[in-house]
């Protein structure tokens, strides 16, 4: 969906996910093993890495469960735990395509979560390929906007090979080549810049316009996914608009 930075806002403020403290060091232990799994478990050599202790750091996750999750990530757990990566697919309320996804121990427990909540939004889970033809899988950060000339971090993040930004009030978008992700966050916070987030998303290549209501019933269950502690991320064919980010927020 566009409008990620409105979504990460909105769910800043409504609090609904990771508001107990084991459900944010599930996450985030999540986090620092997708990190190592695709950077290496040396933080100085690997930004997302470096963020996500950061975060755990502010969350007071103990040092143990901190290297634990790095290692199994970087290969060099010995707890037996073998994670897995998919993305599911499926349909949403009014026609919406989801892409959900996942790093899990139990596939089948993650799959029986998913399908529930699709099932019960009146939404159906799609074969492999049916959906995830219509996006692009590229690298998405979010920069704290707070002081920052947007202008100087387009050249910042275009001279590292971004592809596009877009300017919010709270957060910058750039979204990067999948494989530029690492190099253009590098870039950036070497350069001053405050890194709110950064991962892999799915960028919709025709996003789908709603009614602010209609829009509403497609983040509702977007937001009940992502509360499932094995997804890491949601991606929707939704355009994010205005009026579905107030109707989000007067909802809360």
């Amino acid at each position: 969906m566009s409008g990620h930075s409105k979504w990460s806002t909105i769910k800043r403020k409504k609090g609904a996910l990771d508001a107990k403290r084991g459900k944010i060091f599930t996450r985030i232990g999540r986090d620092l093993t997708m990190a190592a799994r695709e950077g290496g478990g040396n933080p100085e050599a690997n930004t997302r890495l470096r963020l996500a202790i950061e975060k755990a750091k502010a969350a007071n996750m103990p040092k143990d469960n901190m290297e634990r999750a790095i290692a199994r990530g970087a290969g060099g757990g010995d707890d037996g735990v073998v994670m897995e990566e998919i993305t599911y697919e499926g349909y949403g309320p009014h026609g919406s395509a989801l892409l959900i996804d996942v790093l899990t121990d139990n596939k089948n427990r993650s799959l029986a979560g998913i399908r529930q909540l699709f099932n019960r939004a009146g939404g159906n889970l799609a074969e492999a390929g049916a959906v995830s033809w219509q996006f692009d899988r590229k690298g998405y950060i979010e920069v704290e906007a707070s002081g920052v000339d947007s202008d100087e971090l387009f050249m910042v993040a275009a001279d590292a090979g971004a592809d596009d930004v877009i300017p919010g009030e709270e957060l910058i978008e750039v979204y990067t080549p999948r494989d530029q992700m690492g190099s253009v966050e590098a870039k950036l916070s070497e350069a001053g810049y405050k890194i709110a987030d950064s991962h892999f998303t799915w960028l919709p290549k025709n996003e789908l316009e709603l009614e602010a209501q209609d829009g509403v019933s497609v983040m509702n269950l977007v937001e009940k996914l992502e509360e499932l502690d094995d997804v890491q991320y949601v991606s929707s064919s939704l355009r994010m608009t205005d009026e579905i980010a107030a109707a989000l927020e007067a909802a809360s």
